[in-house]
């Protein structure tokens, strides 16, 4: 499939659209408010809370309410949650909450985030035909990685021409396209599931996912080896000073690169034979920094690592095929908050590791722990290494403790949730 057959589908056509009007949306609130924020308490740490602020909920999103994802009506969730959001980011514009309140209010959002998030994520694999998985989700990469510029430059464009409340309105409005072109441009689909959630539900099915030996390692894989590099890429600013903006830009023009060649012009055997070399590559060139490479060599080295991102993609597509069809929206959620909390956690650990040595030793630290998660989940995940991934079975279920736990039911038979989702090819 190619990337003009991509674009013919209409459903897909308004996710893409819809999710960078999203991301470019976010990228100017999180700058307008992390600059109001500074600009109201004069507190660097108030100011990266509001910068982060939206993601910091998402792990507790995904403990207690991941199983709202498969039980709400896909495209009534992703269209209200846009409008919701976009209404409080244009309360933020009128100026009549304080500081306090914002800062809650988006971390609060952020519970919902990591919910449609997931919903999100499961109807891109609904949208897209067999086999298209990963080039529609490289698609959609290089399209985040494209509108987190445009946001930044237009959020910051915005910041000094009107101030951040003016950014504010600009981001509710792009918010709010969103929602439109979801609304008309997808159809009704029927949740996965089709009783109560709850926060036993949520525990229940991470159970599920966490208590089979091949989600596991599969989560764990899109979780650990790019999670420690996001850890070294904070340290760019402390390395390179105000040189930083340029290992940034090779980190995305790397990573862009990767989703494109891997997505679009690799084979799906030969993708599945590469995960494991290409989540090396995202390690090895951070191990020449102890060198201290000036910025261009500097620059160069993360974007052939950046490249190995693509890794990524090799991963989700096995975890797609592999996980239960009625857990497929609360199973791309806790990926992907997972994920999240991995990165932040890590970011963290190497800022540990730079204040007691040096950037470039954190860095050099970050990288060996990935490559050895990199070499410990392949030496030991069957799941991870080239061939096709086995359809689940009664016997796993009963093998893992899941029966006990699966105690509601899929959607009505000819529904979105029917029994196990299994694509061959992937």
């Amino acid at each position: 499939m190619t990337y003009r057959a991509l674009f013919a589908l209409r459903e897909f056509r308004a996710l893409f659209a819809s999710s960078a009007l999203s991301v470019a949306a976010l990228m100017m609130e999180m700058l307008a408010l992390s600059a109001l924020v500074y600009a109201s308490t004069g507190s660097p740490l108030l100011a990266a809370i509001a910068y982060l602020g939206g993601f910091l909920p998402q792990a507790l999103g995904a403990l207690t309410l991941l199983s709202l994802a498969d039980r709400l009506p896909p495209r009534a969730a992703m269209v209200g949650w846009r409008l919701v959001h976009a209404a409080l980011i244009a309360t933020f514009a009128a100026g009549v909450l304080p500081v306090g309140a914002m800062l809650a209010l988006i971390m609060l959002a952020g519970l919902g985030d990591a919910v449609v998030a997931a919903v999100n994520g499961a109807v891109v694999v609904d949208v897209l035909p067999d086999g298209a998985y990963v080039l529609g989700r490289s698609a959609l990469n290089i399209s985040t990685g494209a509108m987190q510029i445009a946001g930044f430059a237009g959020g910051g464009t915005l910041l000094a021409l009107v101030g951040p409340h003016g950014a504010f309105w600009a981001a509710a409005g792009l918010g709010a396209a969103g929602a439109v072109i979801l609304r008309l441009g997808m159809r009704r689909r029927t949740p996965r599931r089709v009783e109560r959630a709850s926060v036993a539900e949520t525990w229940c099915g991470n159970r599920v996912l966490l208590g089979r030996r091949r989600l596991r390692n599969l989560l764990l894989a899109q979780w650990l080896p790019n999670g420690l590099i996001v850890g070294a890429e904070a340290m760019f600013v402390p390395y390179a000073g105000d040189a930083a903006g340029a290992l940034f830009l090779a980190a995305a023009a790397g990573m862009l690169a990767g989703d494109l060649v891997i997505g679009r012009w690799t084979a799906p055997a030969r993708r599945a034979a590469l995960g494991l070399p290409l989540y090396a590559l995202l390690a090895v060139p951070y191990l020449a920094f102890p060198l201290r490479p000036g910025v261009a060599w500097a620059g160069v080295l993360v974007a052939v690592a950046s490249f190995g991102y693509a890794a990524t993609l090799t991963v989700q597509e096995r975890f797609v095929a592999a996980v239960p069809g009625d857990l497929l929206a609360q199973g791309l959620g806790l990926a992907g908050s997972g994920m999240l909390t991995v990165q932040a956690v890590a970011a963290a650990g190497v800022g540990v590791v730079a204040e007691l040595a040096t950037p470039a030793a954190a860095i050099t630290v970050a990288a060996l722990g990935s490559l050895l998660s990199t070499v410990l989940l392949f030496r030991r995940a069957g799941d991870l290494r080239p061939g096709e991934v086995a359809r689940p079975t009664a016997r796993d279920q009963r093998a893992d403790g899941s029966g006990a736990c699966r105690r509601s039911r899929p959607a009505p038979a000819g529904g979105p949730g029917r029994g196990w989702r299994w694509r061959p090819g992937r």
